[in-house]
C-alpha cells in the first residue's frame, strides 16, 4: 500500500509535463512566420542570375533573416510603376497575389523600366503612380511596415534605360513619396555606386550583387542602421 501511495505523485509530475510538452507544441505550431514580399522587376526576380531561385536577393534575404520570417519574390522582369508604361506591374497577376498574401512587410524595388522613352513620356504620372503602389499596401489588414528602395544605377544605357533619368528624376520622386507616407527608403543606388564590376550587362546585378542588395536591405529592415 505504502509503495502504491508513493507512486502516485510521480504519474501526477509525468502527466504533468507530457500536458506541457503537448501545449508547447501546439504553441509552436501556432506562431505564424513574419511574411515578406518583395516587389520589383527583373533585379527583384533574378533575371541574368544562373540560380536565381536560390541566388536572387529575395532568396538570399530570407536565408538572412531566417526560419521566423517568409519571403517571397513577386518580381517581374520589364515592369513599371507607371499605370501606361509598356509592362505595368498593375496589370500583373503576380501584384493580386502580392496583395493578397497579405504582408507583414513589403519591399518595393520598381522605377528602373520607368526611365525607358517610351515610358518617361508619361512622367507626370509617375508620382501618383508610385504613390497609390505603395498606398496599395499600406491600406491592407495585415497592415504592412512598407521599404521603397532607390534604384540601382544603370551602368549602362540599355534597353533605354537612362541613368540620367535615374538620378534626376525617379530618385527624388522617391525621395518625396517616402517622406510624404512615412515609408522608410533603401538607398540602393548610394549601395551600388562604384560597383559597376556587380553588374555585368550594365544593368542587372549577379549572384554577388544580389547577396550586396540582399544585406543592405535586410540591415535595413532590421533597424541596424
Amino acid at each position: 500500500m505504502y509503495n502504491k501511495l508513493k507512486s502516485v505523485p510521480k504519474i501526477f509530475i509525468l502527466l504533468f509535463f507530457s500536458f506541457t510538452i503537448l501545449s508547447l507544441a501546439q504553441e509552436d505550431k501556432s506562431v505564424k512566420p513574419v511574411k515578406v514580399a518583395c516587389i520589383g522587376n527583373s533585379i527583384t526576380y533574378g533575371s541574368t542570375i544562373t540560380n536565381r531561385e536560390k541566388d536572387s536577393y529575395p532568396s538570399v534575404l530570407g536565408r538572412l533573416l531566417g526560419d521566423g520570417y517568409e519571403v517571397k519574390n513577386f518580381g517581374l522582369s520589364g515592369r513599371t510603376a507607371l499605370r501606361n508604361g509598356d509592362y505595368p506591374y498593375w496589370k500583373e497577376k503576380t501584384y493580386q497575389d502580392a496583395l493578397e498574401s497579405k504582408p507583414d512587410i513589403v519591399i518595393i524595388k520598381l522605377g528602373t523600366n520607368d526611365s525607358k522613352p517610351q515610358n518617361w513620356k508619361y512622367k507626370n504620372e509617375f508620382e501618383k503612380d508610385y504613390n497609390d503602389l505603395v498606398e496599395s499596401f499600406l491600406n491592407l489588414s495585415s497592415h504592412p511596415k512598407v521599404f521603397v528602395c532607390k534604384p540601382v544605377p544603370a551602368f549602362k544605357v540599355m534597353w533605354g534605360i537612362r541613368d540620367s533619368i535615374i538620378v534626376t528624376d525617379l530618385i527624388p520622386i522617391i525621395e518625396k513619396i517616402s517622406k510624404k507616407k512615412k515609408v522608410e527608403s533603401i538607398d540602393l543606388y548610394k549601395t551600388f555606386t562604384g560597383k559597376g564590376g556587380l553588374l555585368p550587362d550594365g544593368i542587372h546585378p549577379n549572384e554577388d550583387g544580389a547577396a550586396l542588395m540582399a544585406k543592405e536591405i535586410y540591415t535595413i529592415i532590421m533597424g541596424k542602421k
